[in-house]
Order: C-alpha cells, then structure tokens, then sequence
C-alpha cells in the first residue's frame, strides 16, 4: 500500500478509535513518568475524558451514510453506531466505578484504567469489522485486556483464579471460534464477509453445507463461551467473584454486548445468507431450534442456581447468565417486527440496570468488607438513597412493570409470537424463569428492609458513584417509562 492509496482513506470513520487509543497510549506514558506514590486516579479522569470525546466524535458521524475504509475491512455503518454506543456508554460509567473504588485492593495502578480502554477498544473494532481477520483481532485485544483485568490483584487468591479460569476457558473459546472461521475462508478462499455472500448463495452440494454447519455449530460454541451461556458457563461466577467489581461490572456489560455483536455479525452477514432446503430458509433460520434449546437452558440453569448463591456477586453472576439467554430468545425468534433492535434495546437497559446494581454492590463492599447477602441487612435505614437505588435497579433486573427491564423482556416476549414460528414453548419457559428470578431478587430486597445489623454505620458517597447511581436511575426509570426515547434513536441511525 502506498502512501497515496493510504491517504485516500475516510480515516474519520475511525475518529472514535483513534481518540481511545491515543488516550491509552497517553495514560501508559503518564503511568511510566508519575512517581510511584502519585495518586493514579487522575488517570481515570483522563480515560472518562477520552471516552466522552470518542462518543461525542461518533455521534457527530451519526447518519445514514455507511462508510467503508481499508478495504471493506472496516465499516461504520448504522449497526456499528448502535452498538459502540453501547460500549461508550457502558465504559463510561465503568470508569466512574473505576475511580471510586477502594484503595485496599492494591489496584491503584495506571494499567487499571488503560487496559480498560484497550478492552473497549477491542469490543468497538469487532462492531466496525467486516473481515474475519479484523473481527478476531478485535476479539483478541479485548480478550486479552479482560484476562489481565481479571487478574490484576496479584496477591488476592480469588484474583489468581479468576484470571487462570478465564484465560484457560477463553482460549478453548478462542480456538473453537478461529476453527470455525477456518472452514469459512477454506470454503470460500476469503475473509471478507461482503465477498463471501455470493460465493455461499450458489452453494448446493450437501457435504458442503454439512461443513458450513460444522463451522456454525463451532462458532456458536466458541462465542457461547464469552457470552457465558449454559453449559459454557462455569467460568463465569468464579471470574466475576475474583475480579475487582469495576472489572466484572464491564465483563457482564460491555463483554457480553460485544459477543453478542460478534455474533450478529457473523450469522446476520453470513449465515443468512446460506439457502437450505430451499430458496425462502437460510441456515441461520434452520438452526433456530438450537439456538432456542441453549437459550431456555441458560435460562433455567441461570435463575435457578441464582437462588441458591449467598455471595452477591456470584448471585449476579447467574443472573447475567439468565440474561445471556433471554437475549438468545430474541435471536432465535428471527421476527420481522422484533430482532435487531429487541437486542439493541434490551442491551441499553442492561447497561443502566446492572451497572447500577454493581455500583451499590461495590458501596456495600466498601463499607463492610463482605460481598455475602447479609452485608445488605438494614441498608434501607444506614443509607435510604443507596437502598431506594437498589430497589429501582433489582425491579428492572426482574421485569416489573415502569421500568426498563419490563420493556426490554416485553419486547423478546413479543419477538416469540410474531416470528414465522412463534415459539409459545420458549416464550413459557421466559415468563416461568422470570418469576423465579423474583425470588433471588426479592432476597435481597428482604434484607434491605426487613432484616437489621448491627452496623449502624452510614455509607459515604463519593461524587463518581452519586453520579453513577443518578445516571442508571434516570436510565432505568425513563427508559421505562419513555422506551421510544431510546428506539428513536436506534431507528435514526438506520
């Protein structure tokens, strides 16, 4: 490639990358040049900075215009601008969590806060990726950051443990993906996704699409394991128990919006495409009862062992497994009236709710040392804020009506119905496994209100929480109230 050709590039669809990677690549340099007792956390306000620069840039490229750049390899097209919105967002407010967490746990160090970009930087390159290479490398860089994150209390068993889980589990994960994506590019002889879809419209040799099922099935596999779905969980409640709360807040977030975007990318652009049986079904559509049997287990496993969990933190694990596999219910609806932005939406509400659950989890753990359900006994009477917020965000986790976990499962409900098979079994099985996540749900709330302890102590806010928790309220509560607020702007940038 020559210097012309290389100029000749729309490098401004990349506006958004280049802003947080230049803040990584600046917070590494500081981080080399501060003095060892410098307070890092100043970091952290360059990193929340360098985000809000890069969402602001990306919602100035907002438009119907797709533009492709680096050889159709990168794209920033309306599905892109969806979701990294999603990502920034979410960063955002990790970052918040980020600054205001306990000292004690000897993270106090600048590679917190920019291995956190780096993962965010990962997650936006696999949304703009149309190429395998490109997709795998995003999937990679954001991989490798989270395995780092995870492990970043070095002296902390629990951390140890967290990080050798999630590298061994990840790397099966990353193999069987990349394995699956072989058989693609054997089968067609490129990476481009674009270039692929006439080459796989013309198939119909039957050992061929035996290999192309092979390639979804090890696919759907590999990704089953970052989007922790049953029975690719088991890594799941272990890492987010062991990693800093910042850490698992951006995992149950951010990480699982960017498997699913991955996933979306690969089955809408591809597989879709394939015909099977005949001219009107793809073989995205004849895996539907698959993708439907992995969605009702994750979401009976994941309520289910949920309520036996007395550590908070491994409760919410199970809980966004639960929500892994609602999810999953509206990807194997294929409705005509819901798919895209079903996901979409519900995955901006899973933004607020649980972040915001995390943040108050964190306050509690702060304050009490102890991530174990009886930490929350009496948090209704030490600090009515923090327990009004909790409430707020554990009522949208379950789906009561007037918030934004209501709509979000509303709307997958509905995409069972009015898909071209509705799907009345798995839609039961959803409206049964939400009410038992009341159960779990509700637990908690029995020990903010009902139960007392002996600390009488009241919580201290810090300003980055206050806002945190004020965002995620607001988030919760309108977005319940007012869903079109957020499918407006879905349905603008299409």
């Amino acid at each position: 490639m020559d210097m012309n050709t290389l100029l000749s590039f729309n490098w401004s669809a990349m506006l958004p990358e280049f802003i947080v990677l230049g803040t990584a690549t600046l917070l590494s340099l500081l981080d080399l040049f501060m003095g060892a007792k410098k307070d890092r956390r100043i970091l952290g306000w360059i990193g929340l900075a360098g985000i809000s620069a890069a969402l602001i840039s990306l919602l100035s490229l907002f438009g119907p215009d797709e533009v492709t750049i680096l050889y159709d390899t990168f794209v920033l097209d309306p599905f892109a601008k969806a979701f990294k919105t999603i990502f920034l967002l979410g960063s955002a407010i990790v970052f918040l969590l980020a600054i205001s967490y306990d000292p004690k746990d000897k993270i106090e160090r600048g590679e917190f806060y920019y291995l956190l970009l780096t993962a965010l930087l990962g997650a936006m390159i696999m949304s703009s990726s149309r190429d395998l290479i490109t997709l795998f490398v995003g999937l990679e860089l954001l991989s490798l950051s989270s395995y780092i994150l995870a492990g970043i209390r070095k002296k902390q068993l629990k951390s140890n443990e967290a990080a050798l889980k999630y590298l061994v589990n990840g790397g099966i994960s990353t193999a069987l993906t990349l394995f699956g994506m072989s058989y693609l590019y054997g089968i067609t002889g490129t990476t481009n996704l674009i270039e692929m879809q006439p080459q796989l419209n013309q198939i119909n040799d039957p050992s061929i699409y035996y290999v192309l099922g092979i390639s979804f099935l090890m696919i759907f596999v590999g990704l089953s394991f970052k989007i922790a779905t049953v029975p690719f969980h088991m890594w799941a409640p272990d890492v987010y128990e062991g990693s800093p709360t910042p850490v698992t807040a951006f995992l149950s977030v951010v990480s699982k919006a960017a498997g699913f975007v991955l996933i979306l990318r690969l089955f809408l652009w591809v597989f879709a495409t394939i015909p099977v049986n005949s001219i009107s079904e793809s073989m995205l559509v004849s895996m539907q009862g698959f993708v439907a049997i992995v969605a009702a287990i994750t979401m009976v496993v994941g309520n289910t062992i949920a309520i036996r969990q007395k550590n908070v933190k491994r409760m919410l694990a199970y809980s966004s497994i639960a929500h892994a596999g609602y999810l999953l219910v509206a990807l194997s609806s294929f409705s005509t009236l819901f798919y895209l932005d079903t996901i979409w939406f519900y995955l901006v509400t899973y933004v607020f709710m649980n972040l915001g659950a995390f943040a108050v989890l964190q306050l509690v753990m702060k304050e009490t040392g102890s991530e174990d359900l009886t930490a929350f006994a009496g948090l209704a009477k030490r600090s009515p804020f923090i327990a009004i917020s909790l409430t707020v965000f554990l009522l949208s986790l379950a789906g009561i009506p007037g918030t934004a976990g209501f709509i979000g499962k509303l709307s997958i409900f509905m995409s069972t119905l009015t898909s071209s098979t509705p799907q009345i079994v798995l839609a039961a099985i959803m409206i049964a496994t939400t009410v038992i996540s009341y159960i779990y749900y509700f637990g908690i709330l029995t020990q903010v209100y009902f139960r007392t302890s002996e600390e009488v102590k009241k919580i201290h806010l810090k300003k980055p929480v206050i806002l945190v928790l004020i965002v995620c309220i607001a988030g919760t509560i309108l977005l319940g109230l007012f869903p079109t607020i957020a499918l407006d702007f879905f349905y603008s940038t299409f």
